[in-house]
C-alpha cells in the first residue's frame, strides 16, 4: 500500500478527499430542489468539519509517506514563513473588501437586502477552515499538480475539484439555506467563486512558497462571507451575489497570476523545491 502511494500521491489524495466528501454526501443526503425543501442544515454543518480535517491529515500523511523527513521539514518551513514582501501580506485584504464592496453595491442599485451584515463568530469558522484546508489543498495537491502544469491551469483545476468537493455540504452555507429550486444557480456559483478565490491562493504561494499566507487568504475569504454576508436575501439573490463576488475574485486572480508569471524563477524559489 506504502508502495502504492508512492507511485500515485495525488491519485491517492483525491481518493482519500473524495471518500470523505462522498460519506459526507451519504450522511447528509443530495440537495433536494422542492420549493419546501427537506432535511437539516445542522447535520452537513456537523460533518464538515470532519471533511476539512480528512483533507488537512490526507495531505501531511502523503507528504510523510512520499518525501520523508525532509518533505515533512519543507511542508513546516512553509507553515512558518512568514518574511515575505509586504504586498503580498495585502492579499488576504481582497476577500473581505470584495464581500462587503459587493454587497453595498448591489444593495445599493437594486435592494437593501444585499446589505452586508455582520456576525462576528463567523472569524472561526475562518480560521479553522483556512488552517486545516490549506494543508492539504496548498501544501500538498497544489505541489503536485505544479509539476507538470502551468500556474493557471494548477490553479484551476485545483479549484474546480476544491468547489464540488463542497457537494455534500454547499446547500447548508449562507443565511438562504437551503436553497431549493436555486441550488443549481447557486451551486455554480460557489464553485465559480472558489476557483476564483484559488487562483488568488496559488498565486500567492507560487510567489512566496507561504503556506501560512495561503491560510490567511482561505481564512479571510470563508470568515468574510459568514461575518458580513447578506442576511436577508432570498435564495436567488445569493447566487447571484456570491456570482458577482466569483467575478471579481477572478479579475484579481488572472492579474495576481499574470504579475507572478512576469517575476524570475529566484522569486519563485521557496516553493519550487519538491520533496518528491
Amino acid at each position: 500500500m506504502i508502495a502504492a502511494v508512492r507511485r500515485h500521491p495525488l491519485a491517492t489524495f483525491v481518493l482519500i478527499v473524495a471518500a470523505a466528501s462522498a460519506l459526507a454526501l451519504v450522511i447528509v443526503g443530495p440537495p433536494q430542489l422542492a420549493s419546501t425543501p427537506s432535511g437539516s442544515p445542522g447535520v452537513a454543518l456537523a460533518v464538515f468539519p470532519v471533511m476539512v480535517v480528512s483533507v488537512a491529515l490526507a495531505g501531511l500523511g502523503i507528504t510523510a509517506i512520499v518525501g520523508g523527513r525532509q518533505g515533512v521539514r519543507d511542508f513546516a518551513l512553509g507553515l512558518v514563513r512568514w518574511r515575505i514582501a509586504t504586498r503580498w501580506w495585502l492579499v488576504p485584504l481582497v476577500p473581505p473588501i470584495a464581500v462587503i464592496g459587493v454587497l453595498a453595491l448591489l444593495s445599493a442599485t437594486i435592494s437593501s437586502a444585499f446589505a452586508p451584515g455582520f456576525f462576528p463568530i463567523g472569524l472561526a469558522f475562518g480560521l479553522v477552515a483556512g488552517f486545516f484546508e490549506e494543508i492539504g489543498w496548498s501544501g500538498f495537491a497544489y505541489r503536485q499538480l505544479r509539476t507538470r502544469r502551468s500556474l493557471f491551469a494548477a490553479a484551476f483545476l485545483l479549484g474546480l475539484g476544491w468547489g464540488v468537493w463542497h457537494l455534500p455540504v454547499v446547500d447548508a452555507l449562507g443565511v438562504a439555506s437551503p436553497h431549493g429550486v436555486s441550488w443549481p444557480a447557486f451551486f455554480a456559483a460557489f464553485v465559480l467563486a472558489l476557483v476564483g478565490l484559488r487562483l488568488i491562493i496559488s498565486a500567492a504561494y507560487e510567489a512566496t512558497g507561504s503556506l501560512l499566507l495561503a491560510q490567511t487568504i482561505h481564512a479571510a475569504s470563508t470568515a468574510s462571507l459568514v461575518v458580513f454576508g447578506a442576511q436577508a436575501v432570498s435564495a436567488s439573490q445569493e447566487a447571484a451575489w456570491y456570482a458577482t463576488y466569483a467575478l471579481v475574485l477572478w479579475v484579481v486572480g488572472v492579474a495576481l497570476i499574470a504579475m507572478v508569471r512576469r517575476t524570475s524563477v529566484a522569486a519563485r524559489a521557496p516553493l519550487l523545491s519538491p520533496f518528491i
